[in-house]
């Protein structure tokens, strides 16, 4: 199985959301920043790696928020997916890899065609079941 980690960062009450460039693999999907966890990583240094190299900034990874497995057809193996809360000044957040970046409410994320691993936790999010304080 395949560990991914991804951010899920606050800032005024919305939450930081990535679009996949175009061209790659689900581009032009939505989904949280974050990554592949490579040997002798823990999840939190992982995930802590994917934002610099992604955001051009450092984070404070918080506590899991929530984890689900997924499988796609692209891929050999399942991936298993964890979210973790993580801090990070709004003001120095860099677009290095996405198409597009945006801050939004969770009530809003359903607009977005999120990565299907995804869906389930936007769907709490968006009606509140997942709290981020």
């Amino acid at each position: 199985m395949l560990t991914v980690v991804a951010g899920l960062i606050r800032s005024g009450g919305k939450l930081l959301v990535c679009q996949r460039k175009r061209g790659t693999s689900f581009g032009m999907m939505w989904e949280f920043p974050g990554g592949k966890v490579k040997p002798g990583e823990s999840h939190e240094q992982a995930l802590a790696r994917e934002l610099k190299e992604e955001l051009g900034t450092s984070a404070e990874i918080g506590p899991e928020v929530y984890r689900a497995e997924h499988r796609y057809d692209e891929l050999a193996e399942p991936i298993e997916l964890i979210f973790f809360r993580a801090d990070i000044d709004p003001n120095a957040v860099r677009n290095l890899v996405f198409e597009r970046i945006e801050w939004r409410t969770p009530a809003s994320l359903p607009e977005l065609q999120f990565l299907p691993a995804d869906k389930e936790l936007i769907a709490k999010l968006s009606v509140g079941a997942i709290g981020l304080a």
